[in-house]
């Protein structure tokens, strides 16, 4: 189990029991003949652990904060629908839109785990969120893309062999090579890395659209550029000498590699501070940057979509476009053609 477990007593992880019983539960219609589950007994530390497992690190996390912000405003679970909705209205100038939406996921999957009724699912509540959406918008603040020609300058500007500079640079590139979300790139080890002749071959265990860890493998080449992922990769494992575990672990101030793998709030905060050197003002920019980045890079210099797919793992196009930003709008664009 992880050290970072949530509490049992969090009701997303609480261990009702269950009753098989005929007919009626408590607060529903009767439905005669059908067979339902009343929590009513607990379950056992095994199942229990395995519903912990189920959920991703980052989303216990998420769950931990949403509840907590519900319980301090004055929320408990179960909460109605006039409670909910009263907490959304109240929040409504304070939160984004879109982490309002993941409060009410957050209060729903509360009450499902304990086989309640979600208040989340009532027309009040829809009919609250639907009008802040129309009062406030609903579209969310994206990460700016750090475009090809953006990192280079970043990189140019990464001197001299210090451990820091060499990890830096290997981070970098590595990420917008691989078109990494910040999770995916902290958690990769040693171990996930293969020599190929071509590159390197990336093993991702596991990512946020695959919890049941099915795996998938990303190709980094050989770059053509003065900046290539692969050399600036092997750079920094020779320069380490890291045997195993964390791919990019922390540095101290001191200059000494520390066993402890970055976390995905460093990867932005390295970002930041190199932009800055770089002369780049680094508001708007995160540790998503790379992966918007190198899906944006990739369209304007012409790689098919479905290409690009096999970098980020987006499912379809349509899922993909989200992450293409305005440096595209200029690509092949009508007006050009017109004017």
């Amino acid at each position: 189990m992880s050290n970072s477990r949530l509490n049992r007593d969090n009701p997303l992880l609480s261990r009702p029991k269950i009753d098989l019983t005929e007919g009626q539960s408590p607060g529903t219609e009767k439905h005669p003949g059908v067979c339902e589950i009343n929590f009513t007994t607990e379950l056992s530390e095994k199942v229990a652990g395995y519903v912990e497992l189920g959920l991703a690190e980052n989303t216990k996390r998420a769950y931990a904060v949403d509840l907590a912000h519900f319980e301090a405003w004055g929320g408990s679970i179960p909460a109605s629908d006039v409670i909910v909705a009263s907490y959304l209205a109240d929040q409504a100038e304070l939160l984004s839109v879109a982490t309002l939406c993941r409060r009410l996921a957050t209060i729903s999957k509360a009450h499902t785990t304990k086989g309640l009724i979600s208040p989340t699912s009532s027309q009040l509540v829809k009919a609250t969120i639907k009008g802040i959406k129309h009062s406030l918008g609903s579209a969310q603040t994206e990460a700016k893309p750090l475009l090809r020609d953006d990192l280079f300058a970043v990189l140019d500007r990464i001197t001299g062999s210090d451990v820091k500079g060499v990890r830096d640079r290997a981070l970098l590139l590595i990420g917008f090579a691989g078109a990494f979300r910040r999770s995916e790139l902290v958690g990769l080890n040693l171990e996930d890395i293969e020599r190929v002749r071509q590159g390197v071959i990336v093993h991702l265990r596991r990512s946020k659209t695959d919890q049941g860890g099915a795996g998938r493998k990303i190709a980094v080449p050989y770059g053509h550029s003065r900046w290539c992922p692969v050399i600036a990769l092997d750079a920094w494992l020779s320069f380490s000498a890291i045997g195993s575990g964390a791919l990019f672990p922390c540095i101290d101030r001191h200059g000494h590699i520390r066993d402890q793998r970055l976390s995905g709030e460093a990867v932005a905060l390295v970002l930041k501070e190199r932009l800055a050197k770089a002369g780049i003002d680094p508001a708007g920019y995160s540790g998503h940057s790379l992966r918007a980045g190198f899906a944006t890079s990739a369209v304007m210099a012409g790689a098919s979509t479905w290409k690009i797919r096999a970098q980020t793992g987006h499912a379809s196009d349509a899922m993909l476009a989200r992450y293409i930003r305005e440096g595209d709008m200029f690509t092949n664009n009508a007006a050009g053609a017109v004017l």
